[in-house]
């Protein structure tokens, strides 16, 4: 099988480039002008990028090739990320690299300014020396306030915690479950949070909603002596608002690592003692950089190999941790959705998933993508995969209904139900559960109770329930010289009908499909390929 192709447009890790090499073949053109990149971007599956290049319309027009692009950072503003998803090209970054790198920082910022370590320290070369002007502030026993508790936000609240502060968080993105874990009190609006902290920090994106959160008004209503840190996005603080806090007494420090304007080379701000700033210095670790090339050039082989990118901004967000949770969910219901175009010839109307017990505690809007993608590749003429499935079901006139339950179903802790209705609403059943080996497996079809791994080539066979029928099936099976993996054979009640599906080593040919059908009792059988 042919290598797939990447270019690395800008500069990332040494890590991130070796890694790259071992799977696919690497073309690295760092600062390549765009009039040349747009002339041989076509020959290429994967690109990889940081802020300089735009991938418009434009870009991808002619990136005929193109299944994934990587960003080595964060944001993805350089990036028409609905355009991509238009065209299935998947938008990956790598947002938890820096997560660390970033968290220390703002942590850093908070006890520079609670100490005036900054200002001490140039008083101190400029040959002067004193104690009483550098009067600082514990951390411990005040108020931290959160805004934004995601990745970032997390880590802080879990090494503040260590401090001895109080933490509270607004955040009304998020569940009360993520609250509760990082110990932290949900204020319901950033006024509640703003009027109590003694220390704010914020760790939000930068969007529309949240450009200004802390503005003139916000200000008036903090404490006096709060401190104040920012080493998440520019401009989500009005710099305005933080010079005449400053200058009243209202603020006691501010901790800047991001600005209005970048890169910035004088500010009002600047006139305070009590100012400490910072380059946009966030993810510059040595720690950051590697992970940020390891990271992108995982996401980008994943990509091109058509398997699951964990940061895809265009799908629904799994962090790492979850992801190793999940990915078995994922692969099993991709492989539930495989089977049923191969079994049944009538258009799908509408699909109801239903999700049992323990999966609550994750994010399941991946499973539901999964499913559609397994469900929509046999049949589809278009490129399907994690990024566009839904958008192909939704203009295949494919509804799709999804539920959680919080009790067990029938003894499974995380069983996953699917109820497939074709266009003469006839149902078909399947159901799926992970085992204690972390393995998917096919436990219901059609109401027949089955125990069955998944497997690249199956044989499905439905005969009735009478004695003899697994023996001649057995027999066919050695004429057909057919070797079976495993077997499994379901019923619903004695001496009714019957379910075989076997793990086979190879493709069954249609040549020997139509041979089973003329055993005894057989009614049908179907094999599959996922």
């Amino acid at each position: 099988m042919a290598r797939g192709k990447v270019i690395v447009a800008e500069r990332i890790d040494d890590a991130g480039i070796n890694l790259l090499k071992e799977e696919l073949e690497v073309d690295i053109r760092f600062d390549i002008p765009r009039n040349e990149l747009l002339e041989i971007i076509d020959q290429y599956d994967g690109l990889i990028i940081r802020s300089d290049n735009k991938v418009d319309k434009e870009l991808m027009a002619k990136a005929t090739k193109l299944k994934i692009v990587g960003r080595a950072g964060n944001g993805v503003d350089n990036i028409d990320v609905e355009e991509a998803t238009k065209r299935g090209i998947i938008v990956a970054n790598t947002p938890d690299s820096n997560s660390i790198s970033a968290c220390e920082l703002a942590i850093t910022h908070m006890l520079v300014g609670s100490r005036k370590f900054n200002y001490a320290d140039s008083y101190l070369k400029a040959g002067n020396w004193g104690r009483e002007i550098f009067m600082g502030n514990e951390v411990y026993g005040k108020t931290l306030g959160i805004i934004g508790l995601g990745r970032i936000g997390g880590l802080v609240a879990t090494r503040m915690k260590a401090f001895g502060v109080k933490l509270i968080a607004y955040d009304p993105y998020i569940s009360d479950e993520r609250f509760l874990r990082y110990g932290a009190e949900k204020k319901e609006t950033l006024d509640d949070l703003i009027k109590e902290a003694d220390i704010i920090t914020i760790h939000t994106p930068r969007t529309k909603e949240t450009i200004g959160i802390i503005g003139k008004r916000e200000v008036e209503l903090m404490k006096d002596g709060v401190r104040i840190v920012n080493a998440a996005r520019g401009k989500l603080m009005d710099e305005a608002a933080l010079y005449d806090g400053l200058k009243s007494g209202k603020i006691a420090s501010v901790g800047l690592d991001v600005h209005d304007e970048e890169p910035r080379y004088s500010s009002a701000l600047y006139e305070f003692n009590n100012v400490t700033v910072t380059p946009h210095i966030g993810a510059t670790t040595f720690e950051a950089q590697e992970d940020v090339g390891i990271t992108i050039a995982v996401q980008v082989i994943n990509g091109i190999k058509g398997d699951i990118v964990p940061n895809a901004v265009n799908l629904p967000g799994i962090n790492r941790d979850e992801f190793k949770e999940i990915k078995p969910y994922i692969e099993l219901m991709e492989n539930l959705g495989k089977l049923y175009y191969q079994l049944n010839h009538e258009p799908v109307k509408n699909v109801e998933i239903v999700y049992w017990g323990d999966l609550m505690k994750y994010d399941i809007s991946i499973l539901e993508v999964a499913f559609l993608k397994g469900l929509l590749q046999p049949i589809s003429n278009e490129r399907v995969n994690y990024i566009n499935s839904k958008l192909l079901a939704e203009n295949s006139g494919i509804s799709i209904r999804q539920e959680t339950m919080n009790e067990y179903y029938d003894n499974y802790s995380n069983l996953i139900t699917i109820k497939i209705t074709n266009n003469k609403n006839e149902h078909f059943t399947l159901s799926g559960a992970v085992s204690n080996k972390q393995e998917g497996k096919l436990v219901e079809m059609q109401g027949y109770e089955v125990d069955v791994k998944p497997s690249q080539y199956m044989l499905f066979i439905q005969n009735k329930d009478v004695p003899g029928v697994i023996g001649h099936v057995g027999t066919m099976i050695g004429q057909e010289d057919i070797n079976v993996a495993t077997m499994y054979v379901g019923r619903k009640a004695k001496g009714e009908l019957a379910l075989m599906i076997l793990n086979v080593d190879s493709e069954v040919t249609k040549e020997s499909l139509e041979k089973f059908k003329t055993i005894d009792n057989v009614i049908e059988a179907k094999t599959t390929i996922i």
